[in-house]
């Protein structure tokens, strides 16, 4: 699955992930309960049909806004409803979501008990889910973290997402928060042999094919975060390993964006919101700079259409060549 990014995984990034990598599960970014029952739904919500299976992740911590958030999400059609346990961000503690909820099991067992209601008032059956961290600050017993997944899915959550190194809330901000922590992926491995009952996702530092194969001999599945979004060819090699299929180029499997580009053009979107996803698919790659250079500085320039990206492609297929 590709995981929730804050200011990146909108709906034209989702769609660009879905053309690389058809059986993956994709994420929104954390949008809070509050803001999903009195925001702009059409703004907030709003996916391509092309986004299945997608998954609605909610921030908050208060039981009946996120019932209702959950029953208006499964209504717009999402195929999962996640909790997030997991933000460290500051704007976040202040308002007791995310991270910091690792800390108070019960109070994110009700939550969740509150989000299957409302899930169940849809009419569709959608299951709710759970992303978490192994705990936070000085938190260090795996027994503890073991409780807060117990309690949870005591209130009837059977997936959960773990990011495996703990939250520090004091101290570092939410990028090094991504960093600096150790990982322990042996917390989920072991959770996964004592509670073979629950599907456990990874999440966390996992950036190559060798490392996912690696997690899928202990573990239900992974969640691709930054590796997803600045190697995002990554994600097309992984469905074909994992799913079969044949392997296409970088450059046909961009120009399969061209349909849903000119249609959002034409809607009067300006290129740039739909290029800033696309800028690492040659990464790694001679001509990869090339490539970002042509698309950067033109994407933001009135008009800009599909035929910078043909420019883009054209020079970096030169760069290839010479390579």
């Amino acid at each position: 699955s590709v995981a929730p990014m804050m200011d990146w995984t909108d709906r034209h990034c989702r769609v660009f992930h879905r053309l690389l990598a058809p059986h993956a599960r994709l994420y929104t970014e954390m949008v809070h309960a509050n803001a999903v029952v009195l925001g702009d739904r059409g703004r907030l919500l709003g996916f391509d049909p092309v986004e299945h299976p997608v998954a609605l992740q909610l921030g908050g911590s208060e039981p009946g806004a996120l019932a209702n958030a959950t029953r208006i999400g499964a209504e717009w059609g999402y195929d999962e409803l996640n909790l997030n346990c997991g933000c460290p961000s500051d704007r976040v503690q202040a308002g007791r979501f995310g991270a910091c909820l690792m800390r108070e099991p019960s109070l994110v067992a009700e939550c969740v008990a509150a989000m299957i209601e409302g899930a169940a008032a849809s009419g569709r059956n959608v299951p709710v889910t759970v992303k978490c961290r192994l705990g936070v600050d000085e938190d260090h017993e795996y027994e503890r973290f073991a409780a807060f997944i117990d309690a949870v899915a005591a209130a009837g959550c059977r997936t959960f997402v773990v990011h495996a190194r703990n939250a520090w809330l004091q101290g570092l901000s939410p990028k090094e928060n991504r960093e600096v922590p150790p990982l322990r992926y042996d917390w989920a491995w072991r959770l996964k042999r004592e509670r073979p009952g629950l599907e456990i996702l990874v999440n966390g530092g996992i950036a190559s094919e060798a490392q996912v194969h690696e997690q899928l001999a202990h573990v239900d599945g992974v969640m691709l975060g930054r590796a997803a979004y600045h190697d995002p060819y990554l994600l097309h090699r992984l469905d074909v390993a994992l799913y079969g299929g044949e392997l296409a180029d970088r450059a046909s499997l961009l120009r399969r964006l061209r349909p849903y580009v000119e249609a959002q053009l034409a809607s009067g979107l300006a290129l740039k919101h739909i290029t800033r996803h696309v800028l690492g698919l040659f990464h790694g790659q001679p001509g990869g700079r090339l490539f970002r250079q042509v698309l950067s500085e033109g994407a933001h320039r009135p008009g800009a259409g599909w035929d910078l990206v043909e420019q883009a492609l054209d020079a970096t297929a030169g760069a290839l060549a010479a390579g």
